[in-house]
């Protein structure tokens, strides 16, 4: 496979001096190349950085205090030490002894995205947010006024460090999938841009684990075929994949490894599901309190569905023990809901039926899905409730909650009374 040519995929950053990594000068050919995947980098940990510019250069890790957290977002000289998102802070602590632990400040980070996706629609209104720190964009709509791809995504970049004073990186592609592989291979504060004519041999080189779907388990199966890169899937018959993937999975890859993607940006993707989880300070073995943490979840579930104006058709309960053991169970109902209650006696059949008495449990999680718009949707009358039944109480604390604050008014199980 061809060497890529440097003068046609140029990884460029607005300070070559402080990195060493890096072709300077442009000359590739961007035509047809509008889609931009932008990613912030280290997203949660340079928002803290605002604040705390002393820490700069240093490593830095963000997430929960004491053994038990786990690690939000990491600075890249705390990445460089083993650091990474999700890992257990215990952990964090023993690989980077000499960083400094920042609480998280989710507010900031909602604050600060909010602009950001603001910025992205000043320049195309065919923006896919992805999560808080990253979007595709289609931006074939404003090349007209605004230029080459590569110059709006120098624009974007420049933007977003000048408006919030943190970095991001951006790949430039003709396609969603080789878009976002060329943020991740440009980052941090980079941009490559991936011609059209240059995919294959941007992506035959990569290894295998870097296609969509592509997990450890098939990882394996892959490596067993001798399949280490994408060029070797891509040379692989496409019934040989299908034999050991299965027909969706092996088709799905030999897709990719041609860097054929036909998915468009979708300017907005609901949310197919709705959930949320608690990491308990200390493990929890009483029923009642890990019920009371339950209810306490599907009431924040049962907000978020009305507040988004859906009904969900399946409830999922999370559960992870002490020793890192997790398991879940999920129960499809006759009919969808918003209700708090019912989700939260699904969620409590569902824990009882688990038998899980004297276990230690470490963390617990709700969540919904099969989504659907609320109206139309059929309303079932529970057997003896009124007309105005617990819907429209719940409807009138999400206004009171609106009005005067989320912990205005909450279930009787979650008060504490030595708090109060």
């Amino acid at each position: 496979m061809p060497a890529i040519n440097a003068a046609t995929m140029v990884r460029v950053s607005r300070n070559q001096v402080r990195r060493s990594t890096g072709v300077s000068g442009v000359g590739q050919d961007d035509s047809g190349c509008t889609i931009l995947h932008v990613d912030m980098d280290a997203f949660f940990a340079l928002v803290e950085l605002r604040s705390r510019p002393e820490l700069r250069g240093k490593p830095v890790i963000v997430g929960g205090g004491g053994n038990r957290g786990v690690v939000l977002s990491a600075t890249y000289e705390a990445r460089a030490m083993g650091v990474h998102s999700a890992m257990p802070m215990s952990r964090a602590r023993r690989l980077a002894p000499t960083a400094v632990i920042l609480p998280p400040h989710h507010s900031d980070y909602s604050e600060v995205s909010a602009s950001i996706m603001a910025l992205f629609t000043s320049v195309t209104p065919i923006v896919e947010p992805l999560s808080l720190d990253e979007a595709f964009l289609d931006i074939s709509g404003s090349l007209r006024s605004m230029g080459s791809p590569r110059l709006i995504a120098e624009s974007i970049r420049a933007r977003v460090n000048d408006e919030q004073g943190i970095t991001c990186s951006v790949g430039v592609a003709s396609t969603k999938f080789v878009a976002k592989l060329a943020s991740t291979r440009a980052k941090p504060d980079g941009l490559m841009v991936v011609p059209a004519d240059e995919v294959l041999a941007f992506l035959h080189p990569l290894p295998v684990n870097c296609l969509w779907g592509v997990g450890e388990r098939t990882e394996e199966q892959l490596t067993r075929l001798g399949l280490r890169t994408v060029g070797d899937i891509a040379h692989t018959p496409l019934a040989t994949l299908r034999r050991a993937l299965g027909n969706a999975s092996g088709s799905h890859l030999h897709e990719l490894s041609w860097g054929r993607d036909p998915r468009s940006v979708t300017a907005h993707v609901p949310d197919r599901s709705i959930g949320a989880e608690q990491t308990f300070a200390e493990d929890l073995e009483d029923v009642a309190a890990i019920n009371a943490h339950l209810l306490g979840l599907s009431d924040q579930v049962g907000s978020r569905l009305r507040a988004s104006g859906r009904v969900a058709r399946t409830v999922h309960l999370k559960v992870r023990f002490s020793d890192f053991n997790t398991i879940t169970r999920s129960k499809t109902l006759r009919e969808s809901t918003d209700v708090t209650q019912e989700i939260y006696e699904v969620i409590r059949q569902l824990f009882a039926a688990l038998g899980a008495s004297r276990a230690r449990v470490r963390l617990v999680g709700v969540r919904v899905d099969g989504l659907s718009e609320t109206q139309g949707a059929a309303q079932q009358m529970m057997l003896g409730e009124p007309e105005h039944g617990r819907r429209d109480a719940e409807l009138a604390v999400d206004q009171l909650r609106a009005r005067f604050g989320p912990g205005v008014v909450r279930p009787g199980r979650l008060i504490d009374p030595a708090a109060e």
